[in-house]
């Protein structure tokens, strides 16, 4: 049984060591939720609710403590963590009120108690695992197992080795709310305890991460009909035309570039602007980026904290060094900053094109290049130019001409003067290799579940 040291980022402080699980541990808790299953499929949904609202109840009253251990253990300044578990608690009670008919049994034909009527019922997938995400851990983890336990599913929780912390304390609140442990089992552990998840006989498996990670289970799932659903990388583009108010939208997407240290996948990481305005955006743009904070998350006015992981340090220096070998200009920033601590310069880059793996491959840290273009048709085709299609934006005063160049995007979320938002509303998909599936909105709560038919005769 290994040992899992978390790492402060912004000092590079152990701040606890924790046990890990190994694999035995890993099927005895997969052979309990199995074993549990039917007492909460069995739980009527009114019940399910009421201790799902009592997990919200309890995320509230412990938000505060809670998000300090988020910023420790991930680098989140602290009033983003803050602001992580105030949103979240928001999805809940949408999560919560949408199950009351998500969930419930349906007339589909007929008249019940006539001489024949057909009904659906949403059944429970069954043992639900989720390897969580280190970005958004709160995030992350509720938009998966709140429906999935909604639905009547059991479920296996593998937070970030990242966010450990924050993974027992997402736990801990399940328990606190009355949620029998059976029913929600967490591990704890690296990628090597991940994928001893996969190869147990779990009935559906909700990832975020890395598309390279996804596609490893993919692959280790291939030839089983277990429910798959991955979130995965993105490349987000935005365009800025050239009747825009030029500071506003500069700012905008300053904030959706490199909030949260730009280590979002709905973040902002490649923005096309046309030539007429392009140097007045740059230099905009610019001008509200170093007016970003950078330090300690728990100092105060911070809006830029170090990165989670050491190891991306070097991807960022490689894009930001490949661009400039091939033309681009280093407007600021472009290299890690001094002293102790993960923390990289928030960099932008103009004068970009395609050729540079800056603006093709996914950076996930405060680096950001800006490409001129001659027209929309040039614009949406840059915008297309990529293997990924998390989200996209247009920036514009013309609404017709927004929603025309939006319905050409290749993405799953398109917006209009605004960007790196996520409502509980609507759902959260990937298109190409951005992944498979849906979280949030009605489509994240259908996905928890498989319709059953059923058909009555009245005897005659």
């Amino acid at each position: 049984m290994g040992q899992l040291e978390v790492i402060n980022p912004s000092n590079e402080e152990v701040i606890d060591v924790l046990r890990m699980d190994d694999d035995l541990m890993v099927i005895d808790k997969v052979k309990l939720a199995k074993e549990s299953l039917a007492d909460w499929q069995e739980t009527p949904l009114d019940e399910r609710i009421e201790i799902i609202e009592h997990f919200a109840e309890v995320l509230e009253e412990k938000r505060d403590i809670w998000a300090e251990d988020l910023s420790r253990e991930m680098g989140k300044p602290l009033p983003q963590a803050k602001g992580e578990f105030s949103a979240v608690i928001k999805r809940i009670k949408f999560f919560a009120e949408a199950a009351k008919t998500e969930f419930a049994p349906r007339l589909a034909h007929g008249k019940e108690g006539g001489p024949m009527w057909e009904e659906v019922s949403p059944e429970p997938l069954g043992v639900v695992a989720n390897i969580s995400a280190w970005n958004y851990p709160v995030f992350v983890g509720v938009n998966v197992f709140v429906p999935a336990l909604l639905g009547g599913n059991v479920v296996i929780y593998k937070p970030s080795e990242y966010a450990p912390q924050t993974g027992l304390n997402m736990s801990q609140a399940w328990f606190d709310a009355g949620l029998p442990q059976e029913y929600f089992n967490p591990i704890l552990g690296d990628g090597f305890i991940g994928s001893e998840l996969v190869k147990q006989p779990i009935d559906g498996l909700f990832f975020t991460g890395s598309y390279a990670t996804g596609m490893k289970i993919s692959q280790a799932l291939a030839g089983r009909f277990t429910r798959l659903q991955l979130e995965l990388g993105g490349k987000d583009p935005a365009y800025v035309r050239s009747d825009v108010d030029v500071k506003n939208a500069a700012g905008s997407l300053a904030e959706g570039s490199f909030y949260n240290t730009g280590q979002s996948c709905c973040a902002v990481e490649r923005i096309y602007v046309h030539a007429s305005i392009y140097d007045e955006f740059v230099d905009a743009f610019a001008e509200a980026v170093s007016g970003f904070k950078m330090g300690d998350p728990f100092e105060p006015d911070v809006f830029l904290g170090p990165l989670t992981r050491e190891e991306q340090l070097p991807v960022l220096q490689a894009q930001v060094d490949d661009a400039v070998a091939k033309g681009a200009n280093l407007v600021m920033g472009g290299k890690r900053r001094e002293g102790k601590g993960y923390f990289y310069l928030p960099t932008v880059l103009s004068q970009v094109n395609h050729s540079m793996e800056v603006m093709r491959e996914e950076t996930f840290g405060p680096v950001i290049g800006i490409q001129k273009v001659e027209d929309d048709a040039e614009a949406i085709e840059r915008m297309n130019d990529t293997r990924y299609g998390l989200t996209a934006s247009v920036f514009t005063r013309d609404f017709d001409l927004a929603k025309s160049m939006m319905q050409k995007l290749e993405a799953g979320t398109v917006y209009w003067n605004c960007c790196d938002r996520v409502s509980p509303f609507t759902p959260w998909t990937g298109w190409k290799d951005s992944g498979v599936g849906s979280t949030l909105g009605l489509e994240g709560l259908r996905t928890m579940v498989k319709p059953k038919a059923w058909h009555f005769r009245r005897p005659v």
